[in-house]
């Protein structure tokens, strides 16, 4: 479970221990898991300040000490724990007065929703000073680490300021000829450069000053004998003694160091498309970001995902993709100014970074460039394609300085306008922002409140043979209920629980349930086996398979009588794990499916090196089953994976047309609405089949 998941240590000051409990009550049912202590007198208040907490709620006055005087303990002791004061409707006057005393707010006692907010705020505020001591430390101890390696480097260093060394190491002496480092002491770098490369030097050094952007530059050095010689300089924002100035790191130029500098540009790009790859954009972005935080400067982050790439992958082929791909690269590039950066960020997905402007200047440029790639007709194979793009936009600045939470919003807004139908741009907003995680909270909660009182629902739905085969199979499916009985949306669900490290809990609960119903129903002579959904932080765990022996064992149930079906992207993100997981399960008779197959850039590749008896087809390949192309890639696939000793399953059945085109594709299993939808019991009726 990550940090942000953690029980909040929380002190309360109250008489009260019914109050107190609520309290507790209130903070868990806001997503809050957290333990608790009233303190009953001063001595237990001092007793506990020997501990870490992470807030204290506090009643005015109790029977033995004040707010006031519980806060003046705390800040006694140098202690950093928030204090909320809740009051009976507490004046302005009382306010003001707790803040002078060092709390952090007062409200009233009955404001359960304000006070929800205003610990959330707390704790984030209380997490961010303790990231900036540790922060702080860090940094005191990488400068000491850092003057070390400056001064024994054999990279030329200097730091300068305003055009004038403050320092330089022993590498950079020695390369202009020098031998004392007083002879460089607040000497103008200018010096060090051929007179009729100087005026070049300076616009260049003033340019990236004020804007940053371009830092690296070729001219000829002068060394102390005044002899020429070539050398590229590269520039980088830094502070010397807390004081900001800028980096600079000389390199002598020789041929092998051009050599370098080609095989450094050939590993920056994406071979397909000539765009920059993932890894020299995010490089480039620690630039954007000290941009940012030290001048002010805003740039804008488009996320450029294609609209159902998986479908239009499969339907022309990964020749056929990557030539769409590159074309739309050349759209980007004809599209933005020359020098915008611009990569190939994954494979269906491309980035774009926008310098020096924010995204609401950057909507029009960027819905300029969704009609265009709508209205463009692209070749691939001797087909036309149409293509649409959903773009998310999010914003690196002064406030929001973080180029990973730059990408990743913008990469959800993507998804999020592809789920939608695609086809639009969004700019990320950082009150919808709140407000989702405000309803992530909640829904956290809400699955949490679901596990303690098994209030999760387990349905099922059956997976019907073409072959012949007459045994009886099973999908369960979870389900969760809100407060209103209404059902949420797994594709809401299951992600926060993720998030919430729940993931694992939720896969127990289900293969307890499961196997105790199963058990129950092959009591009556059935012998149905059940395919059971799995995650991936399942799929993490070693000690995951031992557990699901002994609930077979405690069900009495043959260990064949249960598929455990992990989703195919899980399985390609932790491979190393699958393989040890699903070579466990065989070793315990149980048999694995991958779901979603065929999603991947090289879907075979996992198959590899993870054993998996059954495979469920993703859905995109019988979405048009009336497209000659499309049926010849899923009896392509179907015949791939039979020749691997695979059994086939499609799911998403929801009409007879689709019947004799599955079976002539040589599909196993199918399921879907049109056979029956996921129901609260196992009684289909296969013998109907």
């Amino acid at each position: 479970m990550g940090k942000e998941n953690q029980a909040i240590k929380l002190l309360i000051l109250d008489d009260s221990q019914n109050n107190a409990e609520r309290l507790v009550s209130l903070l868990r049912n806001a997503g809050h898991a957290t333990r608790a202590h009233r303190i009953t007198s001063v001595e237990d208040l001092q007793e506990s300040l020997q501990q870490t907490w992470d807030l204290c709620l506090a009643r005015p006055e109790t029977s033995f000490m004040t707010a006031h005087e519980a806060a003046s303990l705390i800040a006694r002791q140098a202690r950093d724990i928030p204090f909320i004061l809740l009051a009976p409707s507490p004046s302005t006057e009382l306010r003001v007065e707790a803040l002078r005393a060092g709390m952090q707010d007062a409200l009233s006692d009955d404001s359960d929703a304000l006070l929800t907010l205003i610990v959330s705020r707390e704790l984030a505020n209380l997490a961010a000073r303790r990231q900036r001591r540790i922060a702080e430390q860090s940094l005191r101890e990488a400068e000491k680490r850092c003057q070390l390696l400056l001064d024994s480097s054999v990279d030329a260093i200097a730091y300068v300021h305003e055009g004038m060394h403050i320092y330089a190491n022993r590498s950079y002496i020695q390369l202009f000829g020098y031998e004392d480092p007083d002879d460089l002491a607040a000497e103008p770098m200018v010096g060090l450069i051929a007179s009729e490369d100087q005026g070049r030097f300076k616009d260049f050094l003033r340019s990236y000053i004020q804007q940053g952007g371009e830092n690296e530059m070729r001219l000829k050095g002068l060394d102390s004998s005044g002899k020429q010689f070539p050398i590229s300089l590269s520039f980088s924002p830094a502070s010397y003694d807390s004081e900001p100035c800028t980096q600079v790191v000389i390199r002598a130029e020789t041929a092998s160091a051009e050599f370098e500098e080609k095989l450094k540009v050939m590993a920056s790009r994406d071979l397909v498309t000539g765009l920059f790859n993932r890894s020299y954009f995010q490089d480039q972005l620690e630039a954007v970001r000290d941009n940012a935080v030290r001048l002010g400067q805003p740039s804008s982050l488009a996320y450029i995902s294609i609209d159902d790439f998986n479908s239009l992958q499969s339907d022309i082929g990964l020749g056929g993709a990557d030539l769409v791909l590159t074309d739309i690269a050349q759209l980007l590039l004809e599209h933005f100014p020359e020098g915008t950066l611009i990569a190939r960020f994954s494979d269906d997905a491309c980035t774009v970074l926008i310098n020096g402007i924010e995204p609401e200047a950057a909507l029009e440029s960027l819905e300029s460039l969704r009609r265009k790639v709508e209205a463009n007709l692209f070749e691939a194979g001797g087909r036309t394609v149409q293509i649409t793009l959903s773009i998310g936009v999010s914003a690196i600045s002064e406030t929001s300085a973080d180029p990973d939470e730059a990408i990743n919003r913008a990469h959800r807004l993507a998804d999020q306008l592809n789920t939608a139908g695609g086809n639009a741009v969004k700019i990320f907003n950082p009150l919808e922002e709140l407000a989702h995680q405000a309803n992530r909270g909640n829904l956290i909660a809400l699955i949490k409140h679901t596990l303690e009182t098994n209030g999760f629902r387990l349905l099922f739905q059956p997976v019907i043979s073409l072959r012949g085969d007459d045994a009886e199979n099973y999908e369960t499916f979870l389900r969760l209920l809100n407060h209103e009985g209404e059902e949420v949306p797994a594709a809401d669900f299951l992600p926060a629980a993720q998030e919430a490290g729940l993931a694992e809990e939720i896969d127990r609960w289900v293969v307890t349930q499961a196997t105790r119903l199963l058990s129950s129903h092959r009591s009556k002579g059935a012998s149905t086996h059940l395919l059971i959904n799995l995650s991936g932080a399942s799929l993490q765990n070693p000690e995951m398979v031992e557990w699901i022996a002994g609930k077979l064992k405690e069900a009495r149930l043959p260990p064949d009588s249960i598929i455990f079906q992990f989703n195919e992207a899980d399985v390609n993100t932790y491979l190393k794990q699958a393989k040890v997981h699903t070579e466990a399960l065989r070793a315990l008779h149980c048999k694995v499916s991958l779901s979603h197959f065929g999603g991947a850039l090289h879907p075979y590749a996992s198959l590899k090196h993870v054993h998996a008896d059954y495979i469920k087809i993703d859905g995109s390949f019988a979405r048009d089953l009336s497209d000659p192309a499309a049926v010849e890639a899923l009896k392509n696939m179907v015949s791939t994976l039979h020749a691997q000793g695979k059994l086939t399953i499609v799911p998403y059945v929801d009409s007879a047309a689709m019947m004799p085109t599955l079976w002539q594709a040589g599909v196993n299993y199918i399921q879907g609405h049109y056979l029956q939808p996921p129901s609260d019991s196992m009684s289909y009726d296969f013998s109907a089949e």
